[in-house]
């Protein structure tokens, strides 16, 4: 059987290690995808020194790759959004499959590279796009497909948790970590997207979708950084017994479909609490499986590589099945998937951690009891330090039971508005992820 043949637009880390692996272990592929996968031509704007490509036709134009009547794969390594869509509409449109590990795409424009792949009848396939190496889209695709999926969470930024691995273990500033991630490549740089969330959230969007059955929905995601957090709430958290993430956060509710990125307390007891550095781990709780974790690289050349060329075997495997029996793109048959909402971050439901700096007066304790109790809320612990020397405030620390976002945003406000209270409260969601 003759050969399927690809084409790699992209020639920098990713698909570098992509090239790579296709021919370090083209031998071992072949014996999975039961045919051999040789690349036959690359698109790239500048040579990678670490790729031997030898002869293998390299063009400068993308495009070449998509009209290229003897490709059958297109693997889109380019990034963005404008033309790496374009690409992949284009070689959807001359009958390709196309393999990606653009999360920023599909998070974005999922709904129409999908629903025009069926209509031409090619796979779209993008394990790569959340989480590296991690096999997760496979695992709650077709892993958990018995299950009902209740919620999911997971640490699926390496920048980020690189920075608040280094704030707790070295007690350094957000500012001072942020400069090193950038000397070692960790982060770009403009570093927006890993440290205010919007990656996390075009990964979180996916992973929701196929879990619950939704269209993909990145603009209803709310998104929150980490580059407010300070060393106090780090230790705060710790001598709370509580570790802080950035987490992306998607549960199924009664009223609809929570969607959020944020800072996040977890138990530090809790294995996804300890998954440290650049790593990256996501959380899957179903009905019928209970808890599962997934966990290692979520970024590298031959880590991201490794789930690129996976999606590579899987379409080659179907290539010759019916293509409305392949694997439904999101998990559920396109005519299936729910209409039910993306809750507004007021209408989602969390536990909270809150730090009020007031003056050193008697009753204010007492006042902002009774602001929390007029609204339901509970106080689950209560933490109250030292004066502070250097401007004579008391720091309040309390971790509330869980509540409606809409009452805390009251009660803090009510909280700002007291006398004795200084500047803004300081307000972190709480997670059991029990």
């Amino acid at each position: 059987m003759k050969p399927v043949k690809v084409g790699i637009c992209g020639l920098g880390t990713v698909g570098g290690g992509t090239f790579n692996v296709l021919k370090r272990n083209a031998e071992e592929i072949a014996r999975r995808a039961g045919r051999g996968i040789e690349v036959a031509q690359i698109a790239a704007r500048r040579p990678n020194p670490k790729c031997e490509t030898g002869a293998t036709p390299i063009t400068a134009d993308i495009f070449d790759v998509a009209n290229n009547p003897e490709i059958d794969i297109v693997i889109e390594l380019i990034g963005g959004y404008t033309q790496a869509r374009e690409l992949v509409l284009k070689a959807i449109e001359n009958g390709k499959h196309v393999v990606t590990a653009n999360k920023a795409l599909i998070a974005v424009h999922g709904n129409e590279i999908f629903a025009k792949a069926r209509e031409k009848g090619v796979m779209v396939a993008f394990e790569a796009a959340v989480a590296g190496g991690i096999p997760v889209i496979k695992a709650i695709r077709e892993g958990l497909s018995a299950n009902r999926i209740n919620w999911l969470a997971g640490i699926i930024n390496g920048t980020g948790n690189f920075i608040l691995t280094e704030m707790r273990e070295k007690g350094r500033a957000f500012e001072d970590v942020l400069k090193e991630a950038q000397a070692l490549g960790y982060a770009e740089a403009d570093p927006t997207f890993d440290v205010e969330g919007i990656d996390a959230a075009h990964k979180l969007t996916i992973l929701a979708s196929i879990a619950f059955g939704i269209p993909l929905q990145f603009d209803k995601a709310y998104t929150e950084g980490i580059s407010k957090l300070t060393s106090a709430d780090v230790n705060y958290a710790e001598a709370l017994g509580y570790r802080i993430k950035h987490l992306g956060v998607a549960r199924r509710t009664d009223s609809g479909f929570e969607l959020r990125v944020h800072p996040t307390l977890i138990p530090a007891d809790r294995l996804i609490a300890n998954v440290n550095g650049v790593m990256n781990a996501v959380m899957v709780n179903g009905d019928a499986a209970g808890s599962t974790l997934y966990y290692g690289a979520g970024a590298g050349m031959e880590a991201t590589a490794s789930a690129v060329v996976a999606d590579v075997v899987d379409v080659v495997r179907a290539l010759t099945t019916d293509p409305e029996n392949h694997v439904p793109h999101l998990a559920f048959q396109p005519h299936s998937l729910s209409d039910h909402p993306i809750l507004p971050i007021e209408a989602c439901e969390s536990a909270y951690y809150l730090r009020i700096q007031a003056k050193d007066h008697p009753g204010v304790l007492a006042q902002v009891a009774t602001i929390l109790s007029e609204r339901g809320i509970n106080i689950e612990s209560i933490m109250q330090k030292e004066v502070e020397e250097q401007d004579g405030l008391v720091p309040m620390i309390l971790v509330t039971h869980r509540v409606v976002e809409a009452r805390v945003n009251d009660a803090i406000a009510a909280l700002e508005a007291l006398e004795d209270v200084v500047g803004s409260v300081v307000r972190i969601r709480v997670e059991q992820l029990n």
